[in-house]
């Protein structure tokens, strides 16, 4: 059998990308695969995305992860958008399936995962609080309401964008979504089952921040989550430890969002475990 020396590539877009890290975990699983895959980190300017999709499909690229500010920019470059991601109006994750490239949304489906396996809680039936009302939030919110959580309360501290994004979900998903401006610190309830921060509040470098919460009347089963992952043990998560609430941290959504895509570009299942030692590795933690 000749030598074959071309390697698959798939790529993530953003401006700034300096920072993110997801290649060290996907190239982490090629390898551990034994795949001769690469995955590059490029930055794009917003006024490039056009030209930068066009050098995707004529390298013959076979998948992509989008960050900011190209989520919500990159629908109009794609041939297909899958439902859930035209639901959530962002895409974070691009498959090539012949000729055509299919826009999906991994976000929300890696945060459920993590909530599910790592943390061992089902959120079918359970009170939820979001914090944030931005993508992130967004692709949460989404994903919750399909799972069957009984009801979902978006606080953020605009209010104009908070309804919108609920008004909306909520009439496309049938799932009971309210919203509430953020007051100077926001009282966590005692029925709720999941605490979110869907913000960048706590994000290297402004790792001293926390969100303006009080969790003293939360139950003793609250699962307190975070979708920032640098550091992965935020001010809110210490919070909820110190309370011996059970906490999810950002890096379990970056890695089974990270996972999911890996399955779809690759069609085989993900090693999470070389993934996240990958990751923990990168980041020094």
């Amino acid at each position: 059998m000749p030598a074959n020396f071309k390697a698959e590539l798939v790529a993530c877009l953003g401006q700034p990308v300096a920072e993110n890290p997801t290649g060290v975990m996907q190239e982490a699983a090629f390898r551990a695969l034994g795949l001769d895959w690469r995955y590059l980190t490029i930055e794009v300017a917003p006024d490039q995305l056009a030209n930068a999709i066009t050098g995707v499909r004529a390298f013959g690229m076979r998948g992509l992860n989008l960050t900011i500010p190209h989520k919500v920019a990159i629908l109009r470059h794609l041939d297909e958008v899958a439902p859930d991601a035209a639901l959530i109006g962002a895409v974070n994750t691009v498959c090539r399936q012949g000729d055509r490239l299919v826009g999906m949304n991994t976000d929300g489906k890696g945060f459920l995962r993590g909530v599910r396996i790592d943390a061992r809680v089902d959120p079918k039936g359970k009170k939820a609080v979001v914090l944030g009302a931005g993508g992130a939030a967004r692709a949460i919110v989404t994903e919750l309401a399909l799972a069957g959580t009984e009801e979902i309360l978006v606080v953020n501290r605009s209010a104009d964008r908070a309804k919108a994004m609920v008004d909306d979900l909520a009439a496309r998903t049938g799932c009971k979504i309210r919203w509430q401006s953020w007051p100077e610190i926001y009282q966590v309830p005692e029925d709720a089952g999941l605490l979110v921060n869907a913000t960048s509040i706590g994000l290297y470098p402004d790792i001293g921040a926390m969100p303006p919460v009080d969790l003293s009347c939360a139950q003793p089963d609250l699962l307190v989550c975070d979708a920032v992952f640098n550091p992965p043990e935020t001010r809110l998560l210490a919070a909820a430890r110190r309370r011996s609430l059970p906490v999810l941290d950002g890096l379990s959504m970056l890695v089974h969002q990270g996972a999911i895509g890996f399955q779809l570009w690759t069609g085989q299942e993900a090693p999470v475990g070389v993934m996240k030692q990958a990751l923990r590795k990168a980041l020094g933690i």
